[in-house]
């Protein structure tokens, strides 16, 4: 995929699991990455810059618009352009199942603070310095928890549906700045977020929901890597506003 080269993109919630898979995937294809997250993103620095690609490291809490307007700042004074990002922060391990009606008010208010507002906040930040250089690619994502509707655990897969439809709104948006908006929506990645998230619970998980694909294994952070650079990526500059499943075949459309 050489539409990688010379261009910058920005990843959110890069500190760790899938967001630092990212960001080292982009590093191996050449391209320049600001990686974002509310914890330190040296370590991912590190990978994008072993991975052959250039990257610096921003401290952003996406429910804070002066801290991602000072990141993309610092990725305009590093690199000269932004060409894409990343919507990939949520709040997912640090939440506790249960019960709609045994959800806290304060996290249910939380995960759409972030799972939601914090999407629409970056793209506020970054369209513009997207308009600036010609257009660009917008990835966010979603989760199956929404097209499946996963049970107890509704602020989660609430939030995650509400981002699918701000994706096809965004993506009607944008399309006459050459700004393409699309989402993925991956089944369960074992990652350290969904192993708090599952807690003593997260073995039988993975297990009940390998079984449901066509494809009867978990993913790994590496699956779901493609899916994401091609969206990112000139081969599928015709492609936007479309919703897709990397879950194994578990809902087949």
């Amino acid at each position: 995929m050489s539409s990688f080269k010379n261009k910058a993109f920005m990843v959110t919630g890069a500190a760790r699991g899938i967001g630092l898979e990212y960001c080292r995937q982009l590093g191996a294809l050449g391209a320049s990455v600001i990686a974002v997250d509310i914890n330190s993103c040296e370590e991912t620095v590190r990978a994008v810059i072993d991975a052959g690609g250039q990257a610096i490291a921003g401290i952003v809490d996406v429910t804070d618009m002066a801290t991602i307007d000072a990141a993309v700042l610092k990725a305009l004074d590093a690199f000269g352009r932004l060409d894409g990002l990343v919507n990939n922060a949520a709040l997912y391990g640090s939440l506790r199942g249960g019960r709609f009606t045994d959800i806290p008010e304060k996290d249910w208010d939380a995960a759409m603070a972030v799972n939601v507002r914090g999407i629409w906040n970056c793209c506020k930040a970054a369209v513009p310095a997207m308009r600036k250089t010609g257009g660009g690619s917008i990835v966010n994502i979603a989760s199956l928890a929404a097209t499946y509707g996963l049970a107890f655990a509704l602020h989660y897969t609430t939030s995650k549906a509400a981002v699918i439809g701000l994706t096809r709104g965004l993506a009607r948006e944008l399309g006459r700045d050459n700004i393409r908006v699309n989402a993925i929506s991956p089944s369960l990645v074992l990652t350290e977020g969904t192993r708090e998230f599952f807690g003593e619970k997260a073995a039988k998980a993975l297990q009940v929901i390998a079984e449901d694909q066509a494809i009867s294994r978990n993913l790994s952070a590496k699956d779901v890597t493609g899916t994401v650079m091609w969206l990112l990526s000139d081969q599928s500059q015709f492609v936007t506003g479309q919703n897709i499943a990397v879950d194994g075949g578990t809902i087949m459309h």
